[in-house]
């Protein structure tokens, strides 16, 4: 049977090759299949993804090291760690940065003393801290959405994100949960917790301050431009303040 023939189509367009059916679309022998299918290109693991995945990993337990901080009694302690949720979900993006987070907390739940205070092993997850622990998952990937949805990066638009997703989404899974397991009322614990705003606040800050220094300084650092990559759209500008 043979092939229907465009002739709508420009004079100087074939119409006797595969894909002229679509011009818009080149279609080569030789094509990568991620190419014509961004969207597998996106949730593609590669192995420097694996890398930077196990490198924020690292750095979220490092952030653990310098101690932690228990202000008037409270079960939760303030820690640096949330630090490294805004920096994986800002420099690695949604997935990828939920991953890094994962890959931390199973760590954690193998029994490593990673958490400030050198705390590890499965009780952590039914403690007081154990909202904000889900939350290390829940806010990277929030960071990270949120970041992916601008076309550049600048300090100020990684600052909300992190706001939203490092602090925001930390406190709504973390103080409901810090009160069903303590046994105190929601207000108490939700009023107990505004000492930890001025810290967060900081640390969203500084993580805005090197996420955008980072990607000024290594462009192909950005979740943009991997993103661009793999939807072979024209890399964005560089950030700006």
């Amino acid at each position: 049977m043979a092939r229907p023939v465009r002739t709508d189509l420009p004079a100087d367009v074939p119409t006797d090759v595969p894909g002229s059916e679509h011009p818009d679309v080149p279609t080569t022998p030789d094509q990568p299949a991620a190419a014509l299918d961004p969207a597998s290109s996106r949730w593609r693991l590669t192995a420097a993804d694996a890398a930077r995945i196990a490198t924020f990993a690292a750095l979220t337990a490092v952030l653990g090291m310098p101690g932690s901080l228990a202000l008037f009694g409270n079960a939760v302690p303030i820690t640096l760690q949330t630090l490294g949720v805004m920096l994986a979900g800002a420099l690695l993006g949604a997935w990828r940065g939920a991953l890094a987070m994962l890959t931390f907390l199973a760590l954690v739940a193998a029994g490593l003393p990673l958490l400030s205070g050198g705390r590890g092993g499965p009780a952590v997850f039914v403690g007081p801290s154990a909202g904000y622990l889900i939350g290390f998952v829940v806010g990277a990937a929030v960071v990270g959405l949120i970041v992916e949805r601008f076309r550049t990066l600048t300090f100020w638009r990684v600052l909300a994100a992190s706001v939203v997703g490092g602090m925001l989404v930390m406190y709504a899974l973390g103080i409901p949960l810090q009160a069903l397991v303590t046994g105190f009322p929601l207000q108490t614990v939700a009023t107990g917790s505004l000492m930890y705003l001025p810290g967060d606040v900081l640390k969203a800050v500084i993580a805005a301050s090197v996420t955008v220094g980072v990607v000024r300084a290594y462009p192909a650092a950005s979740p943009l431009r991997r993103a661009e990559r793999a939807s072979g759209q024209r890399p964005a500008a560089s950030p700006t303040a």
